[in-house]
């Protein structure tokens, strides 16, 4: 068992798990609608879990670590990090648009809304759409905020029903984490026995593999 644990930490063993997700969750790379969000992984506050840090989640602070997700419509995990829950959204959301499909629209909450995250779809040949934290009218700030987020600015401004219609897609990531934790063997709270920062994320690893190969058996099963 310990020369099997020293193996999971290996190159080859990360590519290997990079290379089952890339196969498990191809059927979501296509999809032109992405969501951008995250689930926190809570612990007891007294664990003496060097990696875990304290972070806001559900509007509350808690201690753990969050997995900062990409998810498909579809239902698919395309890309997923896994940090320390004090890191924050926008800077991770940056390292999950490799993969992103030219012409896609990326929905998220006010958490996502940086003029540095807006650029970076845009690059992508893609829109984002988050709820802003401020609709500032000034000229200097306005120029430096980049086209990407003033359109998103003008939208909200212009057509706020439009964009309350368009966000509520955003819902479709809430349902993809429900299926996520709510069968056995899903990804639910973390056991006790998994603490420091590789170990949850070779966790999170297994459960977002099982949950995918439970979305395609479902979809095979629904073709018969």
């Amino acid at each position: 068992m310990s020369q099997f644990c020293k193996r999971l930490g290996k190159e080859r063993f990360v590519l290997v798990r990079r290379l089952l997700h890339e196969i498990l969750s191809a059927k979501g790379h296509a999809d032109l609608l992405h969501i951008l969000d995250g689930k926190a992984l809570t612990i007891k506050d007294y664990s003496t879990d060097p990696d875990a840090r304290n972070g806001i989640a559900s509007g509350k602070i808690h201690f753990g670590y969050k997995v900062h997700a990409r998810a498909a419509s579809s239902g698919f995990l395309v890309d997923y990090r896994v940090f320390s829950l004090n890191v924050g959204e926008p800077n991770t959301a940056l390292d999950l648009l490799a993969t992103l499909p030219r012409g896609a629209m990326v929905l998220a909450d006010a958490n996502y809304d940086s003029r540095f995250l807006y650029e970076a779809v845009r690059e992508k040949g893609a829109t984002l759409l988050t709820r802003l934290k401020g609709r500032t009218t000034l000229r200097h700030k306005l120029k430096e905020m980049g086209p990407a987020r003033r359109e998103a600015i003008d939208a909200w401004n212009d057509q706020p029903e439009l964009c309350e219609r368009v966000l509520h897609k955003r819902d479709s990531i809430e349902r993809t984490f429900a299926h996520l934790t709510s069968f056995g063997g899903g990804l639910g709270p973390l056991p006790a026995w998994v603490r420091r920062l590789h170990r949850v994320r070779l966790w999170v690893d297994a459960k977002i593999a099982v949950y995918h190969a439970r979305l395609l058996v479902k979809a095979a099963r629904t073709a018969c």
